[in-house]
Parts: C-alpha cells; sequence; structure tokens
C-alpha cells in the first residue's frame, strides 16, 4: 500500500524540521490501514517497531511518500515493512529518509492473542 503526506508547520519541532514523533505516528497508522485492508474483520494492535533511526532531516513543505509491504505472517503476529521516501519536486529524484519493520499482533475482544483471520485478496 502506497500512501502520501504533506509535512505543514503544526508537524515541525522547535528546529523548524519535523518532529520524529509524528513520523512514527504516521508511519503506524499507515501500516495499521494496510494490515486492516490485508485482514479484514481481525483486530490488530501494535507490538513493536525494529531500529528507529531517522536518516535525513524533513523540512515543512516535504511531500513524504509512505510504502507499507507485508513482510512475515505468523499464526496471531503479522510483520510490514515501512519504508518513507521524499521526492524532489523540481527534479523527480527520489531519497530514503526512513525505513522500519513494525509488528502487529491479532487480538480478541478482551485484548488476547488470536489466530489471524484469513487474508483478502487484494
Amino acid at each position: 500500500m502506497q500512501t502520501y503526506k504533506l509535512v505543514m508547520p503544526e508537524n515541525l519541532n522547535h528546529f523548524g524540521f519535523l518532529f520524529g514523533g509524528n513520523l512514527l505516528k504516521w508511519t503506524d497508522e499507515i501500516a495499521y490501514i494496510a494490515v486492516t485492508l490485508d485482514y479484514p474483520g481481525c483486530n490488530f494492535v501494535t507490538v513493536g517497531m525494529d531500529k528507529i533511526e531517522f536518516r535525513k532531516s524533513i523540512r515543512q513543505g516535504t511531500i513524504l511518500c509512505f510504502e507499507s509491504k507485508r513482510n512475515r505472517v505468523g499464526n496471531t503476529s503479522v510483520e510490514y515493512v515501512v519504508d518513507v521516501t521524499r521526492e524532489d519536486i523540481t527534479s523527480g529524484e527520489k531519497e530514503l529518509v526512513f525505513t522500519t519493520r513494525i509488528t502487529f499482533v491479532s487480538v480478541d475482544s478482551d485484548g488476547r492473542k488470536q489466530a489471524i483471520c484469513s487474508l483478502k485478496k487484494r
């Protein structure tokens, strides 16, 4: 799944760069949408992200592209890789600014782990 986000003034830290917490929030939200669309009827919670490393600073007005790809599926958990790139609107060059693996666990209505529902064909 691919989606875009525009970095606005309210997303910046006191130095004028994208606040890292916003990037993590967007990454979690976008990966959650991907897993929910892939497994309709299942409830998921985020249990972890691997290495968090902000590779490049991001300024206001930057358009970020988030690409979520299913990486690994277990009995109760599923892992997605999320790559975040920015594209220079004058040259069209793309640059990777952030990547992580995010793991979700399927839970029942009481929050206990349960087997993942059948995969939807997308």
